[in-house]
């Protein structure tokens, strides 16, 4: 298996863990790897933050609902409870599948340091961070899930300063997300204060 070849897969996360834990030791001997998997980030970011598609022609609402109008005799009425409960839970999943997005931001000189987290109902997430330099050459930026009461645990390493990073496993409702800049390959547990920090 030729680490080389796992960059894209890795920044889909479509690896298995080992494959994972493999690839991140690769990474912090290989600057190739991490500027590719760095171009790759900002891919995905930008294409999460795509434009929105137009509107739909006025005309296109009053056709739907001249539609429906037609075919109401087709429509078979829910039970009270049913309908109730079929009510709460489409409601509970439209809330769930809101992306949450929060922002931290630093200021320090002249720079502006940001770290978005977007948390999708499956407890997976993704971090944006922007402002910060390239991490300096022996080191790395680590990205950390810290459950309440509970120890940190890595998530996922960068170096370049404006990436976007899918974390590793799952992060808990009130959990804090953080970054740290540490040795390259990385670390188990944080060796310093977070240079960024947001709540899930």
């Amino acid at each position: 298996m030729d680490l080389h070849d796992l960059t894209a897969a890795y920044a889909l996360d479509a690896l298995d863990s080992d494959e994972a834990e493999a690839y991140e030791r690769h990474l912090g001997q290989c600057e190739d790897c991490r500027a590719q998997l760095a171009e790759l980030n900002e891919t995905a970011g930008a294409l999460a933050f795509a434009t929105v598609a137009p509107a739909p022609p006025p005309r296109l609402r009053a056709a739907i609902l001249e539609q429906a109008a037609a075919e109401r005799s087709n429509v078979v009425p829910f039970q009270r409870r049913r309908w109730v409960a079929r009510g709460l839970a489409v409601a509970a999943a439209a809330a769930a599948c809101i992306v949450v997005g929060l922002a931290v931001s630093l200021s320090q000189s002249s720079h502006t340091h940001s770290l978005s987290v977007m948390v999708l109902p499956d407890g997976k997430a993704t971090i944006h961070v922007s402002g910060l330099p390239a991490a300096p050459s022996g080191k790395t930026y680590e990205a950390w899930i810290i459950p309440r009461n509970g120890a940190a645990r890595p998530a996922g390493l960068f170096s370049a300063g404006n990436a976007t990073i899918r974390l590793r496993g799952t992060v808990p409702r009130k959990a804090i997300v953080a970054v740290t800049r540490e040795r390259a390959g990385g670390v188990n547990a944080p060796t310093m204060a977070p240079i960024l920090s947001a709540q899930a």
